[in-house]
C-alpha cells in the first residue's frame, strides 16, 4: 500500500490446550488464576485495547477465580450472556431472571478473546477507548455506567480487586507475560525511524480460527475476501450488517470489495503515531479514515471541513487536535 514506510508484524498463535487446567474438585487460588490468565489479558489488550487489568479483575469477580459453575461448565468467565446474535452452545442458569442463556466456549481463551470482543464491538462502551489503557479506575466505573453490571458496587470492586493484586502492572506491558498456558509471539524488527509524513507504523496480525485479523490505531479490522458477504461476516465475526457500515461509513446497500479494510469496532477519535497527512491524487477523507483507523467526523472537526467537502491534493490533513503550536 502507498506511502507505507515500515510494518511492525506480530504472529500470534493461541494454543488449542488453552483450556482451564484445574481438575474437577480442585479450585484454583486467585495466584493461580493471575498466573494462568495474564497471558491471555495481556495478549487481548495488546489487540483489542481492554486493560488487561481489567479484563483479569473481571474475570476474578465474575468467574470467582475460575471456579464457578458457569466458569468450569461453560469455560464463560465474564457472565456473558446468549444474546440474540450467538450461534454457538448455550448454558441455560438462573441469573436476574430464571433460566438465562450463557454463552458456551470451547477453550478458556475463546472466553477473553470475545470478552474483547464484546467491549470493543458495542457502541455503548465506545468512549471507553478513549481512556488510557492505565487508567483502571476511569474504566471500571465505565464499565458501571455503560451497564456492564447491575451491582451498584461494581466499579469499587474490579478496583479493589486490581489494587490488591497489583493488576495494573499488566497494563505496561508490551508483551505477555510467562505462565502456565503458553503464548507465543514472533516479532520482526521496523526498518527506519517514524517520520511526521510518513504513513502508519505498526500494524498487529493475529490469527484465528475464524480469520485473520489485523490491528490499525488500535482498532481491530480483517480484509474482505472472495466471497464475503455481510451475513458471512456476521456468522464468523459477530459483528452486524449496520455496524459494519456503521464503523465503515459505508452507505447501505454498499458492496463489500475485495481487500478493502473493514473495521470491527468504532474507529478511534484521533491517531496515536501519526500527527498529520498529505493528501495525494485520488485520496479522499473516507480514504485517510479508513487509512488511519480515525473517525471521519474528528476529521472534519480538526481540518474545519464542512460535510461532504473533501480536501485538496497536497493538503496536510490533521488526525489529531492541533496544537497552538501546529497553527
Amino acid at each position: 500500500m502507498r506511502g507505507f514506510l515500515s510494518y511492525l508484524f506480530i504472529a500470534i498463535q493461541f494454543v488449542a490446550a488453552a483450556q482451564s487446567s484445574n481438575r474437577p474438585g480442585e479450585k484454583l487460588t486467585r495466584q493461580d488464576y493471575i498466573e494462568m490468565y495474564a497471558p491471555f489479558a495481556v495478549q487481548e489488550m495488546l489487540i483489542s485495547g481492554v486493560p488487561a487489568s481489567i479484563t483479569l479483575a473481571q474475570g476474578i469477580l465474575e468467574s470467582g477465580d475460575g471456579n464457578s459453575t458457569l466458569a468450569r461448565e461453560a469455560k464463560n468467565h465474564f457472565g456473558i450472556k446468549c444474546h440474540g446474535m450467538w450461534e454457538g452452545k448455550k448454558y441455560h442458569m438462573d441469573d436476574d431472571a430464571k433460566g438465562e442463556c450463557f454463552r458456551v466456549y470451547e477453550t478458556v481463551f475463546d472466553s477473553y478473546r470475545d470478552h474483547s470482543e464484546f467491549l470493543s464491538s458495542r457502541d455503548r462502551y465506545a468512549e471507553l477507548f478513549e481512556l488510557r489503557r492505565t487508567d483502571y479506575k476511569g474504566w471500571a466505573h465505565g464499565l458501571k455506567k455503560a451497564g456492564y453490571a447491575t451491582n451498584p458496587k461494581y466499579p469499587q470492586l474490579l478496583i479493589k480487586i486490581i489494587e490488591e493484586n497489583d493488576l495494573s502492572k499488566f497494563d505496561r506491558m508490551k508483551s505477555p507475560p510467562k505462565g502456565k498456558l503458553p503464548v507465543q509471539q514472533e516479532q520482526k524488527p521496523v526498518k527506519g525511524k517514524d517520520k511526521p509524513n510518513s504513513s502508519i507504523p505498526n500494524e498487529a496480525i493475529v490469527s484465528t480460527q475464524q480469520r485473520q485479523m489485523y490491528l490499525r490505531n488500535d482498532v481491530r479490522y480483517v480484509r474482505v475476501q472472495e466471497g464475503d458477504t455481510y451475513k458471512s461476516l456476521e456468522r464468523m465475526l459477530q459483528v452486524r450488517e449496520w455496524q459494519v457500515l456503521n464503523y465503515n461509513d459505508k452507505a447501505k446497500g454498499s458492496p463489500l470489495v475485495p481487500g478493502e479494510i473493514i473495521y470491527l469496532q468504532p474507529k478511534r477519535n484521533k491517531n496515536t503515531q501519526k500527527d498529520y497527512h498529505f493528501v495525494a491524487e485520488g485520496e479522499t477523507l473516507r480514504w485517510i479514515s479508513q487509512e488511519y483507523g480515525v473517525k471521519i467526523k474528528s476529521l472534519y472537526k480538526y481540518n474545519e471541513l464542512n460535510l461532504g467537502e473533501e480536501p485538496a491534493v497536497g493538503k496536510k490533513v490533521w488526525l489529531r487536535k492541533r496544537k497552538r503550536s501546529d497553527y
